[in-house]
C-alpha cells in the first residue's frame, strides 16, 4: 500500500535506474560515479577543458528544470470538448514545459511523430521565458497576463530562446518511439543554434535532413528576397529505423489526377493509345515548369497498363555486375550485354522481371534490353528536401474556415503537414502525432483530413499556451480571448467540414466512424493540497492549527471527482483517452477506468469492508481510494488486507 504523491514522473531517477541496470559498478550509494562510467566507455579523464561543446548561460539550469518533477495536473473540460466519450484526440491548454512533464508517464516512448513550429525569436518578447524556481507560478503569472512584452531587454538574445527550447526538446525526446521522427520549423535567426541543440538532444547520428520551404517572394527586400523557412528532421533512433528496414516513400504528386484522366481518355477513345497519349500530354502541358507534378510527364508512352517509360538503365550500379547470356525473344540470338553487367544478379531473377513486363527488348539482339517503368506501379517516391508552399494560400484557406475573418497570423499549410504525417505514419496503427506549439491547430486539421482521405485512425495531441489576444486584434474583436480558443474553434469547424465532405468514410477494419473530436484538458496545480512550510513564529500558533486542520482532507474543496481521476490516471501512466465509467457499489460512486476496468477509483466517504469486497469482484489491477474515504486507520488496514488476498494493489490519495 502506497500513496500517490501528486508529482510527475521522476526522470532523473528513471535515467539513473537505466544506467544502473547496464553499469551497476558505476552506481554507489545511489550516486553515479561519472568518471568510472566514462572510463568504461573508453573516455579517460585528462583534465582537458578545451573541448568542442555548445554552451550558453543558463544551460545547466534549464536542464535541471526539464528534470524537475511537476506539481501540476491536467483538469478535464468536457463542456469545451467534442465527442468526449468516444474521441482519442487531445487538446491541452497550458505551458508545454509542464505539460510535457505530465505526459511522461502515460506517453513515454509512445509518440510516432512530433511536429512543432516554435517561436522564431523575431525580436519580440515571448511568453515562454521560464522561471527556473517555480514553473507553475510562472504559468499562472503568464495566463493572468501580469507580465508584459519587453523587446528592449529581451530582443533577439539567443540565450533566452535556447533556454526556452532546450528543456522542451529534452522532454519531447522521451516521448518519441524508437522508430519516431521529429520535425521542427524554424527560420534563419535560430537555425544553426537549433541544429546544435538537436544534435545534442537527439544525437548527430540521428539527423536526417533540413527541408526548405519556399514561401513567397519579398519584393520590398533591400538585398535579397528571403522568402524561405526550414524544417529540421531527426529520427529518435536511426539504428532502429535501419534495423526495421523502414523505407519512407510518398505517393507521387499528381498521380491520382493522371489515373483519373487516363481512365476518362481510355473510355473516350476506346483504347486508341495514340489519342490517349495525346490527351495525357495535353494534361501535362497545363502544369507549370516548376510544378512537382511535372516529373510525371517523363512517362511518354501508353498502353493498357497506363503511362510508362522504357528507357530505364539495366546496368549493374557501379560496374562489375554479372555477365550471363540473355536470348532475344524474336531472333533467338544472344543479346548485347550492358557494359556494367546486368542489374539483376541471376538469369532467373531477370526472367521474373521479363514475365512481369518490366524488361523491354530492342528490335534485335544488337540492342541492350531496357527497363520498363509503369507509372501506376511506380507511384511512390522519396520526398524532396525543397518544397514550394505559397504562404498566402495557407492564410486564405484559414480565413475561409473562419468566414472571412483573419483571426490568426501566418498559419501553417494543412497540405504541408498532411504530407509529412502521411509520409511518416501508418494509417492503421493508431499512430500518435504530437504538436506542443500548436498555434492555430493546423496539425489537428491535417491529421483529421488525412484520416478522412485514406480511412486511417491516427490520433493527435496538441498543446498550446493560452496566450491572450491583443485587444486591438481582429481575433479579439471576433470574440476570441486567447490563442487556445482559436485553435479549438478551428478543429470544430474543420472537423464539421470534413464530415460533410466524407460522410461515407469509416475505419477499414473496425468500421468506427471518423474521429473529428477532441478532449480538452487545462493545466492547473495539483488537486492535492501541499503543506505550507513557511516558518511560523511562536506567537502564531493559531496559524499552525489552521494549517493542520486544512490538511485533514487532502483534496482541494473546489476540485471534482473527475479532476481527481484524471490526475490519478496521469500519475499512474494511464492514457487520457481511456474511458471513465461511473457506477454504484452499495450506493457509493465508484469509477472504472478503461474498457476492461484497468483501475477502480473510489473517492466516496464511509467505505466499509463489504464495499471493498464488492470492488474486488471487478478484478482490477489496482484500486485507488481516497484517505478521506476511511473512518480511521483500522478501516484502511482492513481494506489493504482484503485486497491483498484478492491479489489487487491498493493505492491511496
Amino acid at each position: 500500500m502506497n500513496n500517490l504523491d501528486g508529482l510527475s514522473m521522476n526522470i532523473e531517477q528513471t535515467n539513473l535506474d537505466k544506467l544502473h541496470s547496464v553499469f551497476p559498478e558505476c552506481v554507489s550509494e545511489g550516486k553515479l560515479d561519472i568518471d568510472k562510467l566514462l572510463s568504461l566507455c573508453g573516455e579517460y579523464i585528462d583534465n582537458d577543458f578545451e573541448k568542442y561543446k555548445f554552451e550558453w548561460k543558463g544551460k545547466a539550469d534549464c536542464l535541471r528544470l526539464a528534470q524537475k518533477r511537476s506539481t501540476g495536473t491536467l483538469r478535464p473540460c468536457p463542456e469545451e470538448s467534442v465527442d468526449w466519450d468516444t474521441t482519442r484526440n487531445l487538446y491541452i491548454e497550458g505551458d508545454n514545459l509542464e505539460v510535457l512533464k505530465l505526459l511522461q508517464t502515460a506517453y513515454y516512448r509512445k509518440v510516432k511523430m512530433i511536429y512543432i513550429d516554435p517561436p522564431y525569436n523575431t525580436g519580440n518578447d515571448f511568453v515562454y521565458a521560464d522561471d527556473f524556481a517555480d514553473p507553475m507560478a510562472r504559468y499562472k503569472e503568464v495566463t493572468q497576463q501580469t507580465t508584459k512584452s519587453n523587446p528592449e531587454t529581451m530582443g533577439r538574445f539567443h540565450t533566452n530562446w535556447l533556454n526556452m527550447m532546450y528543456p522542451r526538446l529534452r522532454l519531447a525526446a522521451n516521448l518519441l518511439r524508437d522508430d519516431g521522427v521529429i520535425f521542427i520549423s524554424i527560420d534563419d535567426a535560430e537555425l544553426y543554434n537549433l541544429k546544435k541543440i538537436c544534435d545534442e538532444v537527439f544525437g548527430e547520428e540521428n539527423y536526417v535532413a533540413t527541408l526548405v520551404y519556399d514561401k513567397n517572394r519579398k519584393n520590398d527586400a533591400k538585398y535579397f528576397s528571403v522568402g524561405h523557412e526550414y524544417m529540421l528532421v531527426y529520427f529518435k533512433s536511426a539504428a532502429t529505423i535501419y534495423e526495421m528496414g523502414i523505407v519512407l516513400r510518398a505517393t507521387k504528386e499528381g498521380i491520382d489526377e493522371v489515373k483519373e484522366e487516363f481512365q476518362r481518355l481510355r473510355t473516350l477513345y476506346n483504347d486508341d493509345w495514340a489519342k490517349v497519349n495525346e490527351g495525357l500530354k495535353a494534361l501535362y502541358a497545363t502544369w507549370p515548369a516548376d510544378d512537382p507534378r511535372k516529373s510525371l510527364a517523363r512517362f511518354t508512352r501508353v498502353d493498357e497498363k497506363g503511362p510508362y517509360r522504357d528507357d530505364g538503365n539495366i546496368n549493374w550500379p557501379g560496374g562489375g555486375g554479372p555477365m550471363y547470356d540473355v536470348i532475344h525473344p524474336i531472333t533467338g540470338k544472344m543479346c548485347k550485354k550492358p557494359v556494367s553487367g546486368w542489374r539483376y544478379p541471376t538469369p532467373e531473377r531477370l526472367q521474373e522481371e521479363i514475365k512481369k513486363g518490366h524488361v523491354v527488348f530492342g528490335k534485335d539482339e544488337t540492342t541492350v534490353p531496357r527497363v520498363r517503368m509503369n507509372l501506376f506501379e511506380a507511384d511512390k517516391e522519396v520526398l524532396r528536401s525543397v518544397h514550394f508552399s505559397y504562404a498566402q494560400t495557407a492564410t486564405n484557406e484559414f480565413i475561409k474556415i473562419f468566414d472571412g475573418k483573419r483571426v490568426f497570423e501566418n498559419p501553417k499549410s494543412v497540405d504541408d503537414i498532411k504530407k509529412l504525417v502521411e509520409y511518416i505514419t501508418a494509417k492503421n496503427d493508431s499512430d500518435i502525432i504530437l504538436d506542443f506549439f500548436s498555434g492555430s491547430a493546423t496539425t489537428a486539421h491535417a491529421v483529421m483530413q488525412l484520416n478522412a482521405e485514406d480511412g486511417g485512425n491516427r490520433r493527435f495531441i496538441l498543446v498550446q499556451l493560452p496566450e491572450l489576444c491583443d485587444e486591438k486584434s481582429e481575433a479579439y474583436k471576433a470574440g476570441y480571448k486567447n490563442i487556445c480558443e482559436i485553435g479549438k474553434e478551428r478543429i470544430r469547424r474543420a472537423g464539421k467540414k470534413i464530415l460533410e465532405e466524407h460522410t461515407q468514410v469509416t475505419m477499414e477494419e473496425d468500421k468506427q466512424p471518423l474521429d473529428v473530436g477532441f478532449r480538452v484538458f487545462k493545466l492547473d496545480t495539483s488537486n492535492l493540497k501541499t503543506w505550507d512550510a513557511t516558518p511560523i513564529e511562536d506567537e502564531q500558533l493559531d496559524l499552525l492549527y489552521q494549517r493542520m486542520n486544512s490538511m485533514i482532507h487532502r483534496v482541494k474543496p473546489e476540485r471534482t471527482d473527475l479532476d481527481m481521476i484524471y490526475e490519478i490516471m496521469l500519475k499512474l501512466g494511464v492514457p487520457l483517452t481511456y474511458t471513465v465509467t461511473p457506477f454504484s457499489i452499495n450506493n457509493k460512486t465508484v469509477y472504472g477506468v478503461g474498457n476492461d476496468c484497468l483501475l477502480l477509483v473510489c473517492l466516496a466517504e464511509d467505505v466499509q469492508p463489504e464495499d471493498i469486497e464488492q470492488m474486488a469482484e471487478y478484478a482490477p489491477a489496482k484500486i485507488i481510494i481516497s484517505r478521506d474515504s476511511f473512518a480511521d486507520d483500522t478501516a484502511m488496514a482492513n481494506a489493504y488486507y482484503i485486497l491483498r488476498d484478492h491479489g489487487i494493489e491498493l493505492k491511496l490519495v
